[in-house]
């Protein structure tokens, strides 16, 4: 399905490492079920009436990234929602003709490696800078571990709307 090299997290190493690794396993995943395919291909929504895309998918994770490691962990005020608003909450997955691939994944890959450098020196037990929406704060553990089950959900969704796309399945 896709060239982009799929790295196993390791099997035995510190518990940092391996949080790390599986997020960016996660994020290979995503790159990998959208890999090969055009903007046509990458806006067909799963089953209508349902709006998901794997589009629609690259823009959420996208946002999920930057509140999780910036706004939350790092307190940055200024990284706003890049897709969505108070007027359209769901505009990460709202897509017209004009939003593309190289739009979508410029977007993605240049907040993975934000998130990555917000991340970069804190220890796994360091508590985020502005709290959470429910007022407590989390630690970067607790991050990695959301971040990681919010990719495994939604590649679990990328795969069948690949397999509905084209018949490929796999990693």
């Amino acid at each position: 399905m896709s060239s982009i090299e799929h790295i196993r997290p390791p099997a035995c190493v510190a518990e940092a490492e391996s949080l790390r690794a599986f997020l960016d396993y996660h994020r290979t995943t995503l790159a990998r079920k959208c890999a090969g395919l055009d903007d046509a291909a990458l806006r067909e929504a799963s089953v209508p009436p349902s709006p998901l895309t794997l589009l629609g998918l690259v823009r959420h994770m996208t946002e999920v990234e930057r509140h999780w490691f910036r706004r939350v962990l790092a307190g940055e005020s200024t990284a706003g929602p890049l897709y969505y608003s108070d007027a359209d909450p769901d505009g990460d997955f709202s897509l017209s003709e004009h939003d593309t691939r190289e739009a979508a994944f410029a977007a993605w890959e240049a907040e993975v490696a934000a998130c990555r450098e917000a991340a970069r020196g804190r220890s796994l037990d360091d508590l985020s800078a502005a709290p959470r929406h429910r007022g407590d704060h989390v630690d970067l553990r607790w991050i990695y571990l959301h971040m990681i089950e919010e990719y495994a959900r939604h590649n679990g969704h990328a795969d069948l709307i690949r397999e509905r796309i084209d018949g490929a399945t796999g990693e």
